[in-house]
């Protein structure tokens, strides 16, 4: 591919390829440094250094380049996973690698609430068409480990891991305010979320409850 000088206009598809890709990366370090909530187009228009009108050549609006974010590093998750071969760990080794990338965790906490939202329906059509690809490559990765589990019942496992991540996550991720009012009340424990334990607590109880229902069924 040729050399392109820093955000000069792309003509080729793979020089669009690469602007667009360039602009993820600095949406994905920006996350590291900031919350979701105070990255614009134009922040991200200066971590570049270009002008806004750069960036909304490539994207529509930051939900936008948000969603496109979500899909990239789900993609890298499910590369990375080490799956266990025993079905009791399954779900803990899921909950664990999650919450080791807390910046995947944080778009897809905010999938229903924010980033579905200011986008086009081409938009939204084209990340449900990835998830719904990125989820049935999960519920393949679950069912191979669980026999118990059927393979309709794994891929409608996915759409529960996601729910119970979403509402989850930002509970992980209190205020200042919440810290203090509940750091040193016993009673208030379990308001204090540590969200590996707890997650992979909760996928457990969902991963056991559809077995347990599919024996049932199953039994004459």
């Amino acid at each position: 591919m040729d050399e392109m000088p820093p955000f000069q206009r792309a003509r080729r598809p793979e020089q669009r390829e690469l602007r667009r890709q360039e602009i993820l990366d600095a949406a994905e370090s920006l996350l590291a440094e900031l919350p979701a909530e105070e990255i614009s187009l134009r922040e991200l228009a200066r971590r570049l250094d270009v002008s806004k009108t750069h960036v909304v050549r490539y994207f529509e609006s930051r939900e936008g380049v948000f969603l496109e974010l979500l899909n990239r590093m789900r993609r890298s998750w499910l590369d990375a996973v080490e799956w266990p071969t025993d079905p009791d760990q399954v779900m803990p080794v899921l909950a664990d690698s999650l919450a080791a990338r807390p910046i995947l965790c944080q778009l897809w906490s905010m999938l229903p609430t924010v980033l579905e939202r200011n986008v086009s329906v081409e938009t939204v059509r084209a990340y449900k068409l990835v998830d719904l690809e990125h989820r049935t490559e999960l519920a393949n990765q679950i069912a191979d480990r669980v026999p118990a589990l059927s393979a309709d019942d794994a891929l409608l496992l996915t759409e529960h891991i996601v729910v119970g991540l979403v509402g989850l996550w930002p509970f992980s991720r209190p205020t200042p305010t919440v810290v203090e009012a509940t750091r040193d009340d016993p009673r208030l424990a379990r308001a204090r979320v540590d969200f590996p334990a707890r997650y992979g607590e909760l996928l457990r109880v969902m991963l056991a409850g559809m077995t347990t229902r599919d024996s049932r069924t199953a039994t004459p």
